[in-house]
Formats: structure tokens, C-alpha cells, sequence
């Protein structure tokens, strides 16, 4: 059973710091309080003090009956709380939920500078269910960045110039997760096959027809009916529209085990995305990822060698969903007119982004090689002299 998080203060020497009034206000100094993979706490930049995240056994992370929420998001949705405010993009559309207090100068996405001055009001949203603390700080993300782009070739300046700027913000991506149990009925055929001996006739070496034999492989096809159950559970769909699909794919795979319930603490000091893809388009999605799987359980269940599907009808029952924020470090840049987006996973560390060659250097590279060669052809000639 997951636990309520508890706040246990861990004092440290104070500092001077700035006026107080912020979201989760140091006690100790006024300060803004961020959340702190290292410790997995929030922590003060200023003075230094700590308040550690520890549970109670007293909640867990519930899935949320679909039926219920179906066209009523908007009716039973709320704010997150420090998250009053929002801005989309006008680069890419992104809508940011603003970290209250906190500047926020440009889209983690595309890079495009935000008019915080054109925020508004946050809609009221599904509340997540749970989320994954970041456990990958700022500069671990920057570390494994700089090793991933040291294995890249023809890497533009100003890719590098980006690393060394270390230009990353930390992101909570919003995800659904569906649970449902399927009933599907389907009629097709089942393949059996067998050995045959063919005679086929050939012209021998003297001109003459001769006839031969050979083994062959025949299908005795029959028709087949019949039902499959299966239960799915945790089917993820990316909820948003942010990110292209290779990065999302190139965040690897999630720690889904070690969701905490959602608590606001856990998104000091970082953006969150608002879910671009509704409950009902998620479920659509979710259904094709089911897809192959009750295939899969169809043909296991009609057996023999080969199988036919003609027909089949899934019916979806006991749905339910969660909507959760996971972790990435984000930077987007830009090169000759086009966005580049770089993605480490905040859990896992793992690098993905796509990367524009230097054709500059590519070139110079290729003469450079050629006037090797040149060289070393006119060395060769000027020895047989």
C-alpha cells in the first residue's frame, strides 16, 4: 500500500534570503522551497533547510472508475495546487501550468520565449492519482548529456554550446494508465497441416519426360469459434502532444513500481505539462496497444499450424484510469530554422534527442582526407623519380 506524504523539517543553518510569500516558504529563511531528487525532500537554495518526504500507511494510489469521469473532466476536474496559472506556447502549443511565483522565460519544448503577461487562470483539469519524483537531479541530466554528445560525429557548434550551457528544464509529462478486462468473441479457421507426395514431370538430360515425386506441405483448414478473456493493467499512453513520438519513445521505459501518490511538493521547482489528450482519446489509444495482445490469445486459443481471425468483437468492462506526471529534463534549441529536442529521463537518466549534422565540418573533414591522399600520391611519385 503506497503512504500520505508527511513533511519531517530537518533545520540547517540559516542565511539571508529573499522575501518570503512564495509556494512552500522555508520556515527557517522565507525562501522558496524546490524539490530535491538527492534527498528526495524539499530543500532551500538559500539556507539550506530540508524537509524530507516520508509516508504514513494511511492511502493509496486509487484507479479511477472511466464511466464516472467520461465527459465530465472539465465537472470533476480541479487545480493543482501551487499551479494557478497557465500559458500556451505560441511556438508549439504547449500549455505550461505555471509554478505560482515562479519566472518562466521560454517553452521547454521548442524553445519560444513565454508572455507570462498573457497567463491566465488554470482550467480545472483530472487530478493526478500519482506521480514520479524526479530522482535524476539537474546536473547528473547535464553529465549524461555531455557523454551522449561526445559519441555523436559532425555534432554543430551549437549543439555544444548548448551542453555547456547545461540549457535543461525539468519537466513532469502527464500520462493515463487503463485497466480493463476484455471479452472477445471471434470466428475464424484453424490450419492443420500434413505431407503429401506431388508427381510432376521434368525433361531428363537425353530429352526425355520423366516423372518424379516430392514431399509438399498442404493445410487442412476448418472453421473455428470461440471466446478469449484477458485482463490488461497499466496500458500507458502519453498524454502529451509536446514532445514528437521518437522522443517519447526515446525515454525508455518507466519505474511504474515506484510511484508515490501525487503530492504538489513533489513539483517545486519544476514546469508541469497540462494532458493535451483527453481521457477518451487515451482510451483509444490504449485499446490498439490491447489490440495485438487479444489477437495474440485468439490464435493460442484456435491452435493447430495456422490461423484464420474473420471476425472479431472485444467488449471492455471494469475500466478504469489514472492520470500520472513523470519525469524528464528537456532542452530545445535551434539551428538553421528548425526546433531540435533533447529528453533525459528523470528516472533513468537515459539520453535520446535528434541531432543536426554540421555540413561545414563534414566537408572539411572530406578535403582534409583528400589532401592526405594527394600527398601522399605525390610523395610516391616524387621517390620513383
Amino acid at each position: 500500500m503506497n503512504e500520505i506524504p508527511v513533511v519531517v523539517p530537518v533545520a540547517k543553518e540559516s542565511a539571508k534570503a529573499p522575501p518570503a510569500g512564495r509556494k512552500f516558504p522555508c520556515p527557517s529563511c522565507g525562501a522558496r522551497l524546490d524539490f530535491n531528487p538527492a534527498v528526495r525532500g524539499l530543500h532551500c537554495p538559500y539556507c539550506g533547510y530540508e524537509e524530507m518526504i516520508v509516508h504514513t500507511e494511511a492511502a493509496e494510489i486509487v484507479e479511477r472508475d472511466y464511466l464516472e469521469y467520461l465527459d465530465k473532466e472539465e465537472a470533476k476536474g480541479k487545480i493543482l495546487p501551487g499551479h494557478s496559472t497557465e500559458t500556451q506556447c505560441t511556438g508549439c502549443g504547449a500549455v505550461v501550468l505555471l509554478d505560482d511565483k515562479l519566472a518562466t522565460e521560454s517553452c521547454p519544448f521548442c524553445a519560444t520565449h513565454l508572455e507570462t503577461t498573457a497567463s491566465q487562470h488554470a482550467a480545472a483539469m483530472i487530478p493526478p492519482e500519482s506521480v514520479a519524483p524526479f530522482a535524476i537531479d539537474l546536473r547528473t541530466a547535464r553529465d549524461n548529456f555531455t557523454a551522449w554528445l561526445s559519441s555523436l560525429w559532425f555534432a554543430p557548434t551549437e549543439l555544444k554550446k548548448a551542453a555547456a550551457l547545461g540549457k535543461f528544464t525539468g519537466v513532469y509529462l502527464p500520462y493515463w494508465t487503463y485497466d480493463a478486462m476484455t471479452y472477445t468473441n471471434y470466428v475464424g479457421e484453424r490450419g492443420d497441416d500434413y505431407t503429401d507426395t506431388e508427381y510432376y514431370t521434368v525433361t531428363n538430360a537425353n530429352g526425355r519426360s520423366e516423372t518424379r515425386t516430392r514431399t509438399v506441405i498442404r493445410t487442412n483448414w476448418s472453421s473455428v469459434s470461440g471466446q478469449v478473456d484477458t485482463f490488461f493493467d497499466d496500458v500507458l499512453i502519453p498524454a502529451s502532444t509536446s514532445l514528437t513520438a521518437e522522443r517519447l519513445k526515446g525515454l525508455g521505459g518507466w519505474k511504474l513500481k515506484k510511484l508515490a501518490p501525487f503530492d504538489a511538493a513533489y513539483l517545486a521547482g519544476f514546469q508541469t505539462e497540462r494532458y493535451a489528450v483527453g481521457l477518451k482519446v487515451g482510451l483509444k489509444s490504449a485499446k490498439a496497444i490491447m489490440e495485438p495482445g487479444i489477437e495474440s490469445l485468439i490464435r493460442q486459443d484456435i491452435g493447430g499450424d495456422r490461423q484464420r481471425i474473420h471476425d472479431k468483437r472485444t467488449r471492455y468492462s471494469g475500466i478504469t484510469f489514472k492520470l500520472l506526471l513523470l519525469p524528464a529534463w528537456i532542452a530545445a534549441y535551434r539551428w538553421r530554422g528548425t526546433v531540435y529536442q533533447i529528453t533525459v529521463n528523470g528516472q533513468t537518466g537515459l539520453v535520446s534527442g535528434r541531432r543536426p549534422y554540421s555540413w561545414a565540418k563534414i566537408i572539411g573533414v572530406v578535403l582534409a582526407v583528400l589532401l592526405v591522399v594527394m600527398l601522399a600520391i605525390v610523395g610516391m611519385m616524387l621517390i620513383r623519380r
